[in-house]
């Protein structure tokens, strides 16, 4: 925009800046009133709290730009911007995991342990939903999540994924039926979690073969995400007694100082791996029935920025 217009005697005319001014304050005032809702949507559709900083900024930088006279719903049409940008980012994240280097796991976030007490947030968010979130097509993912997660509108979530309401409806039945047939069998209260990983700490850092099997269910699947910076596991080791044996060998080894502290990983209780005081990775865990069907071990450097602060996620 010009910093004068030209009126018909050909005197200029100053524009309204503290119109202007007024706009910004208002489109900085609704983005800071949802920023944690809009992260939740971006780290929901990509398992990277990295990639939904950057679509967050993204949406920023659209936002503010926006005539804020021509909103008539500020979360809605935020939603439908950063819905958007994660959705060109997803499609660019799933070119990048091609060449990942051993199995990809979700970005790991330290949060409150409020966050539990929301199960449906806890759930969305937890390592073993975003897995399942994974194995979504991208439009499919984007639907599943507004709709199930944050409980929108088909008109709005149309608006969002530029398809029509009808489209939406199919997306999302697909999307469910996909999910359901996937997903943790039931909801685990926070303390059954963390009874599991009492037991598990125990166990390993004992090395006490039995107390392992004891709490592995037997068809436990454990992964591990070095990103091919630190060792991992190249492929998902499956059953409990590989399982057992691989970290009854491997938890305690010489010269090495491993500790563990417990803390609130994606809404669920999870353990902080430490190795001589370095923080060296992120233990989640999904349990079932009292017994623990998925390890989920983050070593990769670049995904452990978020567990040394608090990340807010809201609904």
């Amino acid at each position: 925009m010009s910093e004068r217009s030209e009126g018909t005697g050909g005197t200029a005319e100053p524009l309204d800046h503290a119109g202007r001014v007024d706009s910004v304050d208002s489109a900085t005032e609704a983005f800071v009133a949802h920023r944690n809702l809009l992260f939740t949507v971006a780290y929901e559709m990509l398992g990277s709290a990295t990639d939904a900083e950057d679509v967050l900024q993204e949406t920023w930088l659209r936002w503010v730009g926006v005539d804020q006279a021509t909103v008539r719903e500020q979360r809605a049409y935020l939603v439908r911007i950063v819905t958007r940008q994660a959705l060109d980012r997803l499609r660019a994240l799933g070119r990048r995991k091609e060449s990942y280097v051993g199995p990809w796991l979700p970005e790991p976030l330290l949060t409150a342990p409020d966050v539990a007490e929301d199960v449906e947030l806890a759930d969305s968010v937890s390592m073993a939903m975003l897995l399942v979130l994974e194995t979504l097509q991208p439009t499919e993912r984007a639907v599943f999540v507004l709709r199930e997660v944050f409980d929108l509108d088909y008109d709005e979530i149309a608006e969002a994924v530029d398809k029509t309401p009808a489209a939406v409806r199919q997306l999302a039945y697909r999307a469910r039926a996909h999910v359901a047939a996937r997903r943790p069998r039931g909801t685990v209260s926070p303390a059954e979690t963390r009874a599991a990983l009492h037991a598990f700490q125990r166990a390993v850092q004992t090395g006490d073969l039995q107390s392992l099997l004891d709490i592995l269910a037997p068809d436990v699947v454990a992964l591990s995400d070095g990103g091919g910076v630190k060792h991992a596991l190249l492929r998902p080791v499956v059953g409990a007694e590989k399982v057992a044996r691989l970290l009854a060998s491997g938890w305690n080894k010489h010269g090495v100082k491993r500790s563990v502290e417990p803390i609130q990983v994606n809404g669920s209780p999870g353990l902080l791996v430490r190795v001589n005081g370095e923080i060296d990775g992120v233990l989640a865990v999904r349990v079932d029935n009292g017994y623990i069907t998925g390890l989920y071990h983050v070593r990769n450097p670049e995904k452990l920025s978020h567990v040394e602060q608090q990340t807010e996620v809201s609904r």
